[in-house]
């Protein structure tokens, strides 16, 4: 088992009986990305937290954030940010969401300083903005084209450096402890492919979106919507599972890459521009990104075509080297010269809006059971999530789940919750194929329940018809 540890954290139980192994905890944190990282720093330093991970500590949709991070720059921006987040989600927001999302991201940038993360800065030293898709205003603060990956190696950093902090990488959450709708930790398959037990106080759900359901996605592959899954098998509430957003530029290939490389918001904010097959400009690109996605592709339709041009030309070659480095790079491997012609691009599924309903402190309906980040839906992004929102409602609500674990404290009965993990039935487990599928299928059936057509797959990356360079 792949494991990286910080002390002496968890306390195992060889029960010698059965093929697995008991640990126990005081959290369960089950993702490494943003919003579990930031969980864990915001929690007491005396008590134990474990963090589990499917993949590497590092391979999470957290680190793939391109553009930046929303945040309130002056009073005098809130209404209007307020009115730009409840615009782009079709009025379907949770406002208190938004407003305790807004006015917290201060003190969230603030942490984030204080833990080293590396924002752009203006000469006088203090932080630049940005301006993103169905912005009003410049509110983004970023690190050239990688501000996901600043922030969430950022906030590991930090974690490593907690002795309460137990890493396990490789370690997929199967499935939950669970009583009379009380959570008391998780089924889990180490790397070596055994399945023990972890109880805990509190489980926090922290494994990011369903874009691994998808064919044409920008997320990582193993994120499949396992908690997803996991919650609808037992009777936890969901919210709008059926609210897939679409992002409506992507690199397009021949052949498509296992993840969609993602051309980001922020450069269309600085001033690039869409073009049809004939290299006429048909849509504005600030749009909100599922007008915009049906924008394009209507013009795909009417062209026939498989993708449209973006033209990075029109932002200064300077701005364009500075802030997008790795957008650069991406296309120079993939044949194309920003500098000298456009690029085809083309929508992919991007970030899932739904997911478990929680409250404002990120609870579930299910006792000492919490979801955070893209996981967990607690109204903030409505129908449609505005561009650069999901970073900040990640930490915002991430950090209101800690503060009420501290403030509920973090005894639990754990007697009951070991019997209850003796009584496990490690079979229906053992099959990672099978349960895979089992899982697989419950998601999928949550998210075809609801009538939204983002939720549809974006089928457009096919052989033939690649049209012709500008």
């Amino acid at each position: 088992m792949s494991v990286v540890k910080f002390g002496v954290i968890i306390r195992p139980i060889l029960v010698l009986h059965r093929r697995y192994v008991t640990m126990k905890t005081d959290v369960l944190i089950v993702g490494s990305g943003c919003s579990g990282l930031y969980c864990a720093l915001n929690l007491p330093r005396n008590i134990e937290i474990t963090i589990i991970t499917k993949s590497d500590l590092e391979s999470n949709d957290s680190y793939l954030a391109q553009g930046g991070m929303c945040m309130l720059k002056e009073a005098a921006d809130y209404e209007s940010f307020f009115e730009d987040t409840l615009k782009a989600g079709h009025y379907e927001n949770d406002r208190k969401s938004v407003e305790i999302m807004i006015k917290s991201s201060p003190e969230v940038v603030k942490d984030l300083v204080s833990f080293g993360a590396d924002f752009e800065r203006e000469d006088d030293g203090s932080l630049a903005y940005t301006r993103e898709g169905a912005h009003s205003n410049n509110r983004i603060i970023f690190h050239e084209d990688v501000t996901g990956k600043e922030i969430t190696s950022t906030l590991l950093r930090q974690v490593k450096k907690l002795p309460n902090v137990t890493l396990l990488e490789y370690t997929t959450m199967v499935d939950i402890i669970e009583e009379d709708n009380v959570c008391y930790g998780a089924v889990i398959r180490t790397a070596d492919g055994n399945i023990d037990m972890i109880t805990a106080a509190y489980t926090v759900m922290a494994s990011g979106g369903v874009g691994g359901l998808y064919k044409h996605s920008t997320n990582f592959r193993h994120l499949t919507g396992d908690a997803l899954a996991i919650a609808a098998k037992h009777n936890v509430a969901l919210k709008n599972p059926d609210y897939v957003q679409i992002h409506p530029t992507t690199f397009y290939s021949e052949k498509p890459e296992d993840r969609s490389f993602l051309i980001s918001e922020s450069v269309r904010g600085e001033g690039a521009k869409l073009y049809d097959k004939n290299m006429n400009r048909f849509v504005d690109e600030l749009l909100p990104r599922d007008v915009l996605t049906g924008k394009i592709r209507q013009q795909m339709e009417k062209d026939n075509t498989e993708f449209v041009w973006e033209d990075l030309r029109t932002i200064p070659k300077e701005e364009l080297i500075h802030h997008f480095p790795n957008i650069i790079e991406h296309c120079r491997k993939m044949g194309y010269d920003v500098f000298k012609e456009c690029i085809p691009v083309v929508p992919a599924q991007h970030y899932f809006m739904g997911g478990i309903k929680v409250n404002h402190h990120s609870r579930t309906s299910m006792d000492n059971l919490y979801a955070v980040g893209e996981a967990a839906c607690n109204g903030v992004h409505g129908k449609n999530r505005l561009a650069s929102n999901s970073l900040l409602e990640s930490l915002v609500f991430a950090r209101r789940a800690a503060g009420q674990m501290k403030e509920n404290g973090f005894s639990y009965d754990e007697n009951k919750a070991e019997k209850l993990a003796e009584a496990v039935d490690i079979n229906r487990y053992l099959d990672a194929d099978k349960l895979d599928e089992e899982y697989r299928k419950i998601a999928i059936a949550a998210i075809n329940k609801g009538k939204n057509e983002q939720r549809k797959e974006f089928l457009y990356v096919r052989p033939g018809n690649v049209g012709i360079k500008c």
